[in-house]
C-alpha cells in the first residue's frame, strides 16, 4: 500500500457534491423497493447513475462474497486487470494510487496482436492468457466491459487452470456472446463476480462498479453511512 487514503477521495466542490447527492436521491425515489443489501445497492445505484437506465436494477447479479472480496482486494492494493483501455481512462487513478492498485491492460501489446493473428483468435482472449501467464490474474479485480471473449476466457482460466481473481466484474455489452459470457460467469462458485445480466453493459458500467467499491472501502468513505455499509458487507 503506497499511502493511507484520505476520508474523501472524490475532490468534489460543494456544488458538485450537492448535484451528485441530488441525483442519488432521485434514483432512490424512482427505483422504488428492492431486495439489495445496502452495499450492493450502492453499486447498483452508481450503475444507474452512470447510465440513467433503471433496468439495471433488474440486471445486476452479485456473488454472495462479491462486495467483501472486492473491497478487501482494493484495500490490499490489488491489480485491476481490464479488457480495454477505455476502462483505464474512466477509473480514478488517484483513488487507486491511495491503495497502491495498478491498472493492467495487455490487449494492445504487439505480442498479443501477433499471437491473436497467428492463432486466428481474439486479442481479448490472448491478453487474458498473457495476464495469467505473468501472474496478474490471481488476486486481481478483472473488469470486462467490452469483450465477451475476455470474460469467457477468464471463466475458462478459473475452471481449468485454477486462476483465482479476487473479483470478476463481467459486464460486456453486445449481441454476439455477451449474454452467454455472463451466463458462464454466473456459474463460477469459488470466485466472486458482479455481472450485468443479458446484453446490456459496457465500460462505463465496469468503471461505476469499481468506483462504488472504492467509495465503500473504509479509507474512501465520505460519511459514516458508507462506513456502515462497508462493515455490513
Amino acid at each position: 500500500m503506497s499511502q493511507q487514503p484520505s476520508n474523501d477521495m472524490r475532490q468534489m466542490t460543494a456544488l458538485g457534491r450537492s448535484i451528485e447527492e441530488g441525483s442519488f436521491s432521485i434514483i432512490d425515489q424512482e427505483a422504488g423497493p428492492h431486495s439489495f443489501p445496502p452495499a450492493e445497492w450502492e453499486v447498483v445505484r452508481r450503475v444507474i447513475h452512470a447510465t440513467a437506465d433503471f433496468e439495471y436494477k433488474n440486471l445486476m447479479r452479485f456473488h454472495p462474497e462479491a462486495i467483501r472480496s472486492g473491497i478487501r482486494a482494493l484495500e490490499s492494493g490489488c491489480n485491476i486487470l481490464v479488457d480495454v483501455k477505455m476502462i483505464s481512462a474512466g477509473l480514478n487513478q488517484d483513488r487507486l494510487d491511495a491503495y497502491g492498485s495498478k491498472i493492467q491492460s495487455f490487449i494492445s501489446d504487439e505480442d498479443v496482436i501477433r499471437e491473436a493473428r497467428e492463432k486466428n483468435s481474439t486479442r481479448a482472449i490472448i491478453s487474458m492468457q498473457k495476464a495469467h501467464r505473468l501472474g496478474f490474474l490471481s488476486g486481481a479485480i478483472v473488469a470486462i466491459g467490452n469483450a465477451p471473449t475476455a470474460l469467457i476466457e477468464t471463466v475458462r482460466l478459473v475452471k481449468e487452470e485454477l486462476a483465482r481473481p479476487a473479483l470478476v466484474v463481467g459486464v460486456p455489452v453486445g449481441f454476439v456472446s455477451a449474454a452467454e459470457s455472463k451466463d458462464a460467469a454466473l456459474g463460477l462458485k469459488d470466485v466472486p463476480y458482479i455481472v450485468s445480466y443479458g446484453r446490456k453493459g459496457g465500460s462505463p458500467i465496469a468503471v461505476a462498479v469499481i468506483h462504488a467499491l472504492l467509495l465503500l472501502s473504509k479509507g474512501n468513505c465520505h460519511s459514516e453511512d458508507r462506513q456502515r455499509r462497508a462493515e455490513e458487507s
